[in-house]
């Protein structure tokens, strides 16, 4: 393969919702360039993007695919990404390699509620985006209302370049308004160029003239050549669209059938011609805001968007050249990880088939294999200073679940496992919880981790493993003052233990001022703070203890283990054995014995002197609440709602939101496991949401009783 120069490239990720078509379309680019000599088919299991053995058994894509096809002496990288909402890093992290965004829209759904999750993810990432209306030569295809849907969530921005004669079986032939001429396609998909039919022509010349007004519109010199001359010749309109798309100004409109190769070659044409190059998009800034420039002269500097594992290569990193040229062999610095590598060989890759090429220039998407300290987000340079660019974003995970071998001695290659399988997918997050002694695993679904963790764990690492419900990690508090003391007293020959010990809690609120006296069961008695420690708390919140000794009836050197008592309970909370917060402790009296007296007594007696008052204090035990915001077709709306409020949420707004309803609600954690699998049944799988963490909240009383009731009983087993 040849070295082709930044102009040259152009960089674009398919994108869609599931079942619109990306892989059959990437299929069907590579056939066009040459790239592959035989379409393959996802029934057929034999595409060159969704070629592992875990898409094969779906029928879809788990993965995003690196790809590239040759056209019109251009290199057209590009990235196939998965449609399931489960698999959304995968977009996420094509953003961070491509130049533009080609969304595929079924034409038998029209606009779905994973395409307009897409077009947000699009808006927030500022890529230049443009629409392709697929399979619309099935039975079921509607053109005119996928427009309608288009157009409701994509507004004035969606320009129509094709539009098709006819849809559904009768679809053969495309009008394009650009070229204004007629595409006409055989069974084999070899098209005939014609001049538009007559009674097109009005309809064609209508959009053409829409089309031409949106071109003018985002270039100041084209606005005023449009005034002059009334319109704009080939050359000028693809500047003009160049610069809308660059802009997000507008949004092009396509027609295809991935399937029968309808529509591909001028799609490839139109982004080779008017797509943008990687030079002409803005620089990229590093973390210390450095602008980096695409292009060929200067330092090299390459940043990895993806890592995969394959079995009898290892480890594939995937970079795009953000400056410079990278040469077989070349030595770079890992900024992210201070070590060096070697970049040995080079590759281009097209799923799973790897072309080696003695270098890339910058804005050109390669491969390397065996870099041994080399993951997702690194940065590596030649350059004197230490560049790093801006890691990927992914979004928040929305499922969790425990998870543990069902043979412990696999406990360690577990643990091994699950971190190698967060390399390839840094989408799932891994974390062996202290709190809830449990290892919980957290995806963008139970699709997401079933299809990623467990099938790795089955097949490749052969680990018998449980996804059991996760703990919740609840908070426990105080409501009121309460009093208590406690006498730890053994003897068993020799010296023993003594230690006794009086206290008072008390809820504790930041800027709350030091007690004067208490009043403990009708009882009122001064107390004196000769000492206060604050202790902030790892899991939020704070203890505050108070030394209110007088007359030496401790000795100071005992107080550090009554507080050592006392977080020991805070760690392990009286009613669920959850974490205790926000709670001031005065130790005000007691007593100790000359010889039998020690830390472990007057530790032991303070943590059984604070477990009673806490159970007379008010307790309550706090939740963690989630903020849930749900995007559902209307038709779904009043199921979605009462399957939230069967799960003690609190709806705080509806509204709609170009063609689907949008309902924002507070969700308690507990009632949120397995709630992707929910929607997904409830909503035919039209539905998506997304969460994160609000607030704790205390838990009304029949769930209290019950949480306090399981723990007792469960203490008592043990």
């Amino acid at each position: 393969m040849k070295t082709y120069q930044t102009d040259k490239i152009r960089n674009i990720a398919l994108i869609g919702n599931a079942g619109s078509g990306k892989t059959s379309i990437a299929e069907a680019m590579l056939f066009e360039g040459g790239v592959i000599d035989r379409k393959g088919t996802v029934n057929g299991k034999n595409t060159v993007s969704d070629y592992n053995e875990i898409e094969h058994e779906n029928l879809n894509s788990v993965f995003s695919t690196v790809l590239y096809t040759e056209f019109n002496d251009c290199k057209i990288n590009i990235i196939d990404t998965p449609g399931a909402d489960d698999f959304i890093g995968g977009v996420i992290s094509s953003f961070r390699a491509t130049d533009l965004s080609v969304m595929l829209i079924n034409a038998q759904q029209g606009v779905e509620v994973g395409t307009e999750i897409l077009n947000r993810h699009c808006d927030k990432y500022n890529k230049p985006l443009m629409l392709v209306l697929n399979k619309l030569d099935h039975e079921n295809a509607n053109y005119e209302k996928t427009m309608e849907s288009v157009k409701t969530s994509f507004g004035s921005k969606a320009v129509v370049v094709q539009y098709p004669v006819a849809s559904g079986p009768e679809f053969d032939s495309i009008i394009d308004v650009l070229l204004m001429k007629m595409y006409k396609f055989n069974d084999k998909g070899d098209r005939e160029i014609l001049d538009i039919p007559a009674d097109q022509m009005d309809t064609a010349a209508e959009l053409h003239n829409t089309l031409v007004e949106a071109a003018a519109e985002n270039d100041e010199q084209l606005m005023e050549l449009f005034f002059e001359k009334g319109s704009l010749d080939e050359n000028e309109m693809r500047k003009g669209i160049s610069v809308g798309l660059i802009a997000r100004g507008l949004f092009p409109v396509f027609c295809a059938s991935a399937e029968k190769s309808f529509g591909i070659k001028r799609l490839l044409e139109f982004i080779t011609n008017v797509g943008p190059s990687p030079d002409m998009m803005a620089s990229v800034k590093t973390i210390d805001d450095k602008e980096i420039e695409c292009k060929e002269s200067g330092d090299t500097n390459i940043f990895v968007f993806k890592t995969t594992n394959e079995s009898h290569i290892g480890e594939i990193n995937y970079f795009k050249v953000r400056s410079g040229v990278v040469t077989e062999g070349i030595d770079l610095n890992n900024n992210t990880s201070e070590t060096k590598e070697r970049l040995s060989q080079l590759y281009v890759v097209a799923g799973k088939n790897r072309t080696k090429v003695p270098k890339l220039v910058a804005g050109d998407i390669g491969a390397a294999v065996k870099l041994k300290n080399t993951k997702t987000n690194h940065t590596l340079s030649n350059s004197k200073d230490s560049i790093k660019f801006p890691g990927i974003s992914f979004l928040d995970a929305k499922f969790r679940t425990a998870i543990k071998p069902l043979n412990e001695s696999d406990d360690e290659k577990l643990g091994e496992a699950l971190h190698r399988i967060r390399e390839i997918d840094p989408t799932i997050d891994v974390e062996y919880s202290k709190e809830l002694k449990q290892i919980i695993i957290s995806g963008q679904g139970e699709y997401h981790l079933n299809n990623i963790v467990k099938w790795h764990l089955d097949n490749e690492y052969k680990i018998e493993t449980e996804f059991y419900a996760p703990k919740i990690p609840y908070r426990e508090t105080i409501t009121k003052i309460a009093g208590a003391s406690y006498r730890h007293k053994k003897q068993s020959g020799g010296s023993g233990q003594f230690g006794e010990v009086h206290l008072v809690i008390e809820p504790y609120k930041e800027g709350m001022p030091d007690p004067a006296t208490y009043k403990v069961d009708g009882k009122e008695f001064k107390v004196s703070v000769r000492n206060k420690e604050e202790h902030p708390l790892p899991w939020g919140g704070k203890l505050v203890y108070l030394n209110c000794i007088v007359g030496g009836s401790i000795d100071a050197r005992f107080l550090p283990a009554i507080l050592k008592g006392i977080m020991e309970k805070m760690e392990e909370g009286p009613l669920t054995g959850s974490y205790a917060r926000d709670i001031r402790v005065a130790v005000y009296d007691g007593k100790m014995h000359p010889v039998d007296s020690n830390e472990i007594s007057f530790k032991l007696a303070g943590r059984h002197a604070f477990r009673t008052a806490f159970k007379n204090a008010g307790p309550k035990i706090m939740e963690p609440v989630y903020n849930v915001e749900v995007l559902v077709p209307s038709d779904r709306m009043g199921d979605v709602m009462s399957d939230l409020q069967g799960r003690r949420a609190m709806i705080e707004g509806m509204n709609s939101d170009k063609g689907f309803e949008k309902l924002n609600a507070k969700v308690p954690l507990a009632e949120l496991n397995k709630y992707s699998t929910a929607l997904s049944s409830l909503s035919g799988g039209r539905a998506t949401y997304t969460m994160s963490f609000a607030k704790y909240e205390q838990v009304p009383m029949d769930v209290q009783e019950k949480l306090m009731k399981t723990f007792e009983e469960n203490e008592e087993e043990d």
